[in-house]
């Protein structure tokens, strides 16, 4: 036991009280560095991620064709606040689903076309619903 008590008394005088500061400065770099990494390959994608979700979210309009988190897919016929009102499948059932549950916009509702008329530039919209697939 007075052996090894010699052992590593012989080996923390080497060091000396100096040494002991600067051992600091790696581990301080590297808790900085980890730092640095999570903030760019986990945070920052993460938020850009969430602002496309909430901009698509508050894209959506009347007649769009929307997917949910549950797997249905229907065409929009109201919007209140952070209500949907949906009509889906042949017989137009309609559903109320929750703004945050839409997972995508399948189809936009009023595909812009520019036509030239005369130098001046109209725009058309398309007044017809989307049809959903059977």
């Amino acid at each position: 036991m007075n052996r090894l008590y010699s052992i590593f008394r012989l080996l923390d005088d080497g060091a000396g009280e100096s040494a002991g500061a600067l051992s600091l400065l790696p581990m301080i770099a590297m808790i900085v560095v980890l730092v640095v990494v999570f903030y760019f390959f986990l945070y920052r994608p993460q938020k850009k991620q969430e602002r496309e979700t909430t901009a698509m979210r508050n894209s959506i309009e009347l007649g769009d064709v929307i997917s949910t988190v549950g797997g249905l897919i229907g065409v929009v016929v109201r919007i209140k606040d952070e209500m949907l009102l949906i009509e889906t499948g042949a017989d137009r059932t309609r559903l109320q689903v929750m703004k945050w549950a839409v997972r995508g916009i399948e189809e936009k509702a009023h595909p812009v076309a520019e036509t030239e008329k005369s130098g001046t530039k109209a725009v058309e919209k398309s007044s017809e619903k989307p049809k959903l697939k059977k």
